[in-house]
């Protein structure tokens, strides 16, 4: 027998009460019962409407064969002309359930289906899920039989629906089971599968100070038998080697047939190891045990990450972790690839945290809606503060369907990520076209839901409407869509706007939720003569994107009130209905391109303002051929004492003085090759970066 599994049987036998608690460095592993089976491979798709297709012995044997992740709009979501496919797309599936599933309670899970899912088990109906983006589950217990052979159909609608948010927004909206599928077994005295797609364990910070940590741990346990159970619940805390920092067993509790029952402990760890960002991410487990307390044996478990940290927000010094101030540098991220839309796996999750890395990103924006697990995992691991939203974009729907599909939305989105401590703020929206009545009373009614849900958070809201448009008035924290030297060429940049909105409402919280412009790796112009695209334009030159980001960066790292700041948008995503750009269909503002293949010029300005790494690189790189001799080479430097310059060999001579990070050179260059290289020197080790730009033979 295992030693966690005698641990919980010894416990059951002899303790009577709560409080017990492991001498610390006791080693304890997560026990329980619960089975889960991949469902991703194996399914049959029809992209279309096909009646009767719920039925066990439908004929699919002409449908195509994918596995999920999938979706069928990966490549007319992202060829521009806003025409890619809005309607129904069908999936169906054979499965044996392995017979070690017999007597357990199943639930069908979906981790991802846009928009509104239908599901059949055997032609029994299970349900509908209406929303893109949040887990889902249906118990499916009296429709399967283990050990046989079982029909898993599913209806799929991703067309524009007006009852379900978003209504629109600038992003394609991708159709299919484009996350994973699974079937969980769970004991029929276990923790609850249907509390919004949640985990069942919800893991509340009450204090958290460098002396101790106090949380509440809240498990969610059912009887779904026939016969009333005994039940005490363990939870056990164990830190990062693995060994226990806090136990608590709470007293038994009788549970009648089809009842709930909700039991909330207390858990102290003294001296907590904190989670404190990017810095150092310490990460604790929280393990729930169900435990039968008649005989001893644990039911079902569950484990979850447990980051002690705390957070705050000054109207005047911003953004606060564990008491000390940290200034965010964020980024807004979508969830689609080249060619494969929202179906991607999570290696390339993982590209995507490891080029966020690299620029020395430290906050994120799931914008805008619930994004996967792994991503909140990955935030949590690496030590990412997260501002988490659901898809209120654009507009509503004055119908009270509207109004419970966005609580429903919210709820999903919290109670899934209720326990990861990369989270800061519940997004409660983003830019809504309209402030009248029906609008501010939902933003009203969400912000009030979240401090219901998750009073140890702040909700916030992305405005792009007035400074002090009512719309912002009923989150905790005011956050600005703002493209100063884009769309709104009415000011120099973002500092001069928010200081008057923070000198007129002091006790307002501001952040610039989105900030940035157009870029495209193909067109070029000089940095002298670079003007503001006409907007919508088919020129966005890569340079005027990267004048736009130092610019607004020069304002935005000197006003400490600002508790956040994110760039929109990392990558390049699609919209289908765009025409702008060197490429229909897709939003080019990211720093780096849709295929995750080049890093744009603006990546390197954050990467030498935002990191420490010792680097330099040549700007208008990918400007190869040139026309005109007379120019200025820039360069981006970071961690470097020195740095000079040399074209084919000669060196050029010291850089005009610049600030931050910025080196330039005017140049005249040569018919032909020019091989223009820049050097950085640091502690005698140089750091070099070559480009050869051609420079047209005169006729």
């Amino acid at each position: 027998m295992r030693r966690s599994r005698w641990l919980s049987v010894a416990l059951a036998a002899v303790l009577g009460v709560s409080g017990f608690a492991f001498a610390p460095g006791v080693s304890a592993t997560p026990a329980g019962a619960r089975e889960q089976v991949g469902l991703d491979a194996g399914w049959r798709f029809a992209r279309e409407d096909v009646p009767g297709a719920q039925a066990p012995g439908f004929p699919d044997a002409s449908w195509t064969g994918v596995a999920v992740p999938h979706t069928w709009n990966n490549l007319d979501g992202q060829d521009g002309g806003g025409d890619y496919y809005r309607g129904t797309g069908w999936y169906r599936k054979h499965f044996t359930p392995p017979p070690s599933l017999a007597g357990k309670q199943l639930w069908l899970q979906f981790d991802g289906v846009n928009t509104v899912a239908d599901v059949w088990v055997n032609g029994v109906h299970l349900g509908r899920h209406r929303g893109g983006y949040a887990t889902f589950r249906f118990d499916a217990t009296s429709a399967l039989r283990t050990g046989r052979d079982n029909v898993i159909a599913v209806r799929v609608d991703n067309s524009s629906q007006p009852d379900v948010a978003p209504l629109s927004a600038d992003y394609t909206f991708f159709g299919g089971i484009y996350r994973d599928v699974s079937l969980v077994g769970v004991d029929r005295l276990g923790i609850r599968m249907d509390d919004f797609g949640g985990p069942g364990v919800y893991l509340a910070q009450r204090s958290v100070t460098a002396e101790a940590a106090t949380i509440d741990v809240t498990t969610k346990a059912r009887n779904s038998g026939t016969a009333a159970r005994q039940v005490r619940v363990r939870t056990v805390v164990t830190d990062a080697s693995g060994k226990v920092a806090a136990t608590v067993l709470s007293p038994p509790r009788e549970v009648a047939a089809g009842a709930d029952a909700d039991v909330t402990q207390r858990v102290e760890i003294p001296k907590p190891h904190r989670w404190q960002g990017k810095a150092d991410p310490y990460l604790y487990r929280a393990t729930a045990e169900v435990v039968d307390a008649r005989t001893g044996r644990v039911t079902d478990s569950v484990s979850q990450p447990l980051g002690l940290r705390t957070s705050t927000v000054d109207p005047n010094a911003g953004f606060s972790l564990n008491g000390q101030h940290l200034a965010l540098h964020g980024v807004n991220a979508h969830q689609d690839r080249l060619d494969e839309g929202w179906a991607v796996a999570n290696r390339q999750r993982d590209q995507d945290f490891d080029l966020m890395d690299e620029m020395g990103v430290n906050a994120l924006r799931t914008a805008h809606y619930q994004q996967s697990q792994h991503v909140y995992d990955l935030a949590d691991q690496r030590g990412y503060v997260v501002w988490a939203e659901i898809p209120l974009v654009n507009g509503v729907t004055d119908s009270d369907a509207f109004r419970a599909n966005a609580a429903r939305q919210m709820s999903e989105l919290i109670r899934q990520n209720y326990n990861h401590p990369s989270i800061a703020f519940w997004g409660i929206g983003n830019e809504q076209a309209k402030s009248d009545a029906v609008t501010n009373d939902l933003l009203q009614a969400l912000a009030a839901q979240v401090k219901a849900e998750d009073p140890t958070r702040l909700s916030t809201y992305a405005n792009n409407r007035g400074g002090q448009d009512s719309v912002s008035d009923h989150a905790d924290l005011s956050a600005y869509n703002k493209y100063f030297g884009w769309y709104d060429l009415s000011a120099p940049g973002p500092g001069p706007w928010t200081d008057q909105l923070h000198a007129a409402d002091p006790g307002r919280r501001i952040a610039i939720s989105e900030y940035g412009a157009g870029g495209s790796v193909n067109q070029h112009v000089e940095n002298s003569t670079v003007k503001p695209p006409v907007i919508p334009s088919r020129t966005h030159p890569e340079e005027y994107e990267t004048l736009v980001h130092e610019n607004s960066w020069k304002q935005i790292e000197t006003r400490p009130y600002l508790w956040g700041t994110f760039v929109w948008n990392m990558f390049d995503f699609a919209s289908d209905g765009r025409a702008e750009g060197d490429t229909l269909g897709r939003n080019d503002k990211g720093l780096v391109t849709y295929d995750r293949q080049v890093r744009k010029d603006a990546f390197y300005w954050y990467k030498a303002n935002w990191t420490t790494t010792p680097f330099v690189y040549l700007t208008s790189r990918r400007w190869t051929d040139r026309t005109a001799a007379a120019t200025t080479v820039k360069a981006y430097g970071n961690g470097v004492d020195t740095v000079s310059l040399t074209i084919n060999g000669v060196a050029v001579g010291s850089p005009k003085p610049s600030a931050d990070h910025i080196y330039t050179w005017p140049v005249t260059l040569v018919p032909g090759a020019n091989v223009v290289k820049v050097t950085g020197v640091r502690g005698g080790h140089a750091y070099t970066d070559t480009v050869t730009w051609t420079l047209a033979q005169p006729e």
